[in-house]
């Protein structure tokens, strides 16, 4: 059903990694300019990735082990996306190009939390399914 818990923190992830990513800088270049995820095609695919996958675990809300284990994948596809926005912050050579830091960087983080509340959820629904099928 759309009005579980767990399709609202589908929903807060799918808002911080579809919608708030395009306002939110990643970083502020050296020359002062902010650098958007759109600029890089990778970071562009995997935030397309994890926001589909997002919307398609809020849709197969009737399937809960399908739901289950696209917000695992997603999870792992955000420390990905994670991991790259720090290597690319912090381990260039030289004169850097990231100079601050933006918010935009952190909404993995954000997004995995939701992505974590949402498996608990789900596993919490799960299991009551399973004792109510217990006792017929």
């Amino acid at each position: 059903m759309i009005q579980r818990i767990q399709t609202v923190y589908l929903f807060l992830a799918f808002v911080a990694t579809g919608i708030l990513m395009l306002f939110v800088p990643l970083w502020t270049t050296s020359a002062g300019k902010p650098f958007f995820f759109m600029q890089d095609m990778v970071y562009t695919f995997l935030l397309g990735l994890t926001t589909m996958l997002t919307f398609i675990s809020i849709i197969s809300f009737k399937k809960r082990q399908n739901q289950f284990v696209l917000n695992r994948l997603n999870i792992i596809l955000n420390l990905i996306l994670l991991g790259l926005f720090v290597y690319r912050s912090l381990n260039l050579s030289g004169e850097t190009e990231v100079s601050e830091k933006g918010i935009g960087m952190f909404m993995p983080i954000v997004a995995i939390v939701l992505l974590v509340l949402a498996n608990k959820a789900i596993k919490k629904d799960e299991d009551l399914v399973k004792s109510v099928d217990r006792l017929r």
